[in-house]
C-alpha cells in the first residue's frame, strides 16, 4: 500500500507541473476536449509519468486513458516488481 501511495504522490506532482488539478470533477476532464491540451503535451505528460514512476505503459491501454483519473488508474494497475 505504501508503494501505491508513493506512486500517486509522484503522479500528482507531475500533473501539477502541467497545471492539471486532480480535485473535484476536474479529474474526469478529457485531456484534449476539456483541458485543451495539445496531443504533444499529453505525450509529454505520459513520458514524464513513465520516467518518474519507472514504468512503461502499453500503447493499447493508453488509448483508453483520456482523463487524469483513467491515467492514474492505469498506472496503479501496473504490478510492482520490488
Amino acid at each position: 500500500m505504501n508503494q501505491q501511495f508513493a506512486k500517486i504522490k509522484k503522479a500528482v506532482e507531475v500533473f501539477h507541473s502541467y497545471g492539471i488539478t486532480l480535485t473535484g470533477s476536474r479529474k474526469n476532464d478529457h485531456f484534449i476536449q476539456k483541458l485543451n491540451m495539445d496531443p504533444v503535451f499529453v505525450n509529454g505528460l505520459i513520458f514524464e509519468l513513465e520516467f518518474e514512476l519507472q514504468v512503461i505503459l502499453q500503447e493499447e491501454k493508453l488509448k483508453n486513458a483520456g482523463t487524469p483519473k483513467e491515467l492514474i488508474q492505469l498506472l496503479l494497475e501496473i504490478p510492482q516488481h520490488n
